[in-house]
């Protein structure tokens, strides 16, 4: 189970985030625990109020818990995994909030804690924390049995690959496989030596060098988006230096922009329209099918919980019955069966809240199992996207120096015209 966790403000920032029913088909809120309040916006504000009181501006702590790909883990895990972070950060006994997401049939979990001491006032500290969830996220594979990243036995083998957030919400914008954008810029940088042989190999797939607004290297593509290329690269600033030479000497991002739109013609224009609107067509069906599956399984989780309900309540009614009243009552306690009927009833309710969450887990691991074989539909039809996307790119190139000899011939042509317009009244 991949741990990431971050010290952070922004509390209604990321209650929003948490509750984003639009990037989530499902958000569970499985746990809001020390707070008044019992809404998660709520108990955010709760968590900065306090926190006024004090010097600390990143009064929250979060952390993401993703188990591996094919893996569907039961809340069991979660609640384990969390307990040892508590243990291992000193965040036992603070108030937290617990929130399920689920997305193209894999399910994880956000924890979320107030970093702030109520009684003493004061911020608690978290010195080494990553290090700590990078402890606690191996032994939770070697505990579960899941295959161990290599990046954790070594990191020398750490996927290059992996991207960050930023990294994937510019992806999703448009339209792209992060991985597959990584790999190409990975790609470019390990076959060139110097800056004439980078900037030709980007141009060879739709890219072309820039100067970025704080003075660093970036790619600009045919869309108009830029690329940071310490990030797509994952090589710092220094070392890009290095190779490509200072980016003063390049063309600005406007620049560029301009130079890319002159140049590209309207036939690469519709065929780029062609290859979304294609995609489009091809996701509908999809996208309804999502809709539709999205519904019937909130149903069903909504059907389940009215009966666990209505059940509970006709439980209660039982065990309530069970506690003699009057003087009877007064006979059982000095006995002691009224001690060993109140045991019962506890136990009894303990054991009936594993059973609801075994069914509540059962549910959803059959609807996650189907969720995951509509998304291999889905992987298909954006597999072939990028991988048109990825040829499209590589003809850009064509395009642009076909738009450029033509734009050199117009304006040849444009002079030669002016200065016979020019030299004919002296003749």
């Amino acid at each position: 189970m991949i741990l990431e966790g971050n010290q952070r403000g922004g509390a209604r920032q990321l209650a929003r985030h948490l509750m984003n029913a639009q990037d989530n088909e499902h958000v569970e809120v499985y746990e809001i625990s020390g707070f008044m309040s019992d809404s998660v916006m709520s108990a955010f504000d709760e968590i900065h109020a306090v926190s006024r009181g004090t010097k600390c501006r990143q009064f929250m702590f979060s952390v993401s818990l993703n188990p591996p790909q094919d893996v569907i883990a039961p809340p069991e895990y979660f609640e384990r995994a969390i307990a040892q972070i508590e243990e291992r950060t000193g965040l036992s006994g603070q108030p937290r909030v617990i929130v399920f997401h689920e997305k193209e049939g894999r399910r994880h979990a956000h924890a979320i804690w107030s970093r702030i001491d109520a009684n003493e006032m004061k911020a608690i500290n978290l010195p080494h924390y990553k290090l700590k969830l990078n402890d606690i996220s191996k032994q939770l594979y070697l505990e579960h049995g899941w295959n161990l990243p290599q990046g954790f036995i070594d990191k020398q083998y750490r996927n290059p690959l992996n991207f960050t957030r930023a990294e994937w919400q510019q992806a999703n914008r448009t339209h792209d496989d992060p991985r597959m954008l990584k790999q190409l810029f990975r790609q470019v940088w390990e076959q060139s030596d110097n800056q004439q042989s980078f900037q030709a190999s980007l141009k060879e797939h739709g890219f072309w060098l820039a100067r970025g607004d704080r003075r660093g290297f970036v790619a600009v593509d045919y869309k108009g988006e830029v690329y940071s290329l310490s990030r797509w690269t994952g090589v710092k600033s220094k070392e890009l230096k290095q190779r490509l030479d200072q980016p003063e000497r390049l063309p600005d991002v406007q620049r560029v922009k301009v130079e890319i739109s002159q140049s590209i013609n309207g036939v690469l224009k519709r065929h780029i329209d062609s290859v979304h609107d294609q995609r489009k067509q091809d996701y509908a069906p999809l996208k309804r099918t999502i809709q539709t599956m999205k519904t019937q399984h909130q149903n069903q989780r909504d059907a389940l919980e009215q009966q666990q309900q209505e059940r509970w309540q006709q439980e209660e009614q039982q065990r309530i019955a069970r506690l003699p009243r009057g003087l009877s009552g007064i006979w059982h306690r000095i006995t002691g069966k009224y001690r060993v009927i109140k045991h019962q009833n506890q136990q009894e309710v303990k054991d009936n809240d594993l059973r609801d969450r075994d069914e509540r887990h059962a549910l959803i691991n059959r609807q996650l199992q189907e969720r995951q074989r509509l998304q291999e539909r889905v992987t298909e039809v954006r597999d072939k996207y990028h991988q048109d996307m990825l040829v499209l790119r590589k003809e850009v190139r064509h395009y642009h120096e076909v738009g450029e000899q033509a734009l050199r011939h117009v304006q040849s042509e444009d002079y030669v015209h002016r200065q016979t317009y020019d030299m004919g009244p002296r003749l």
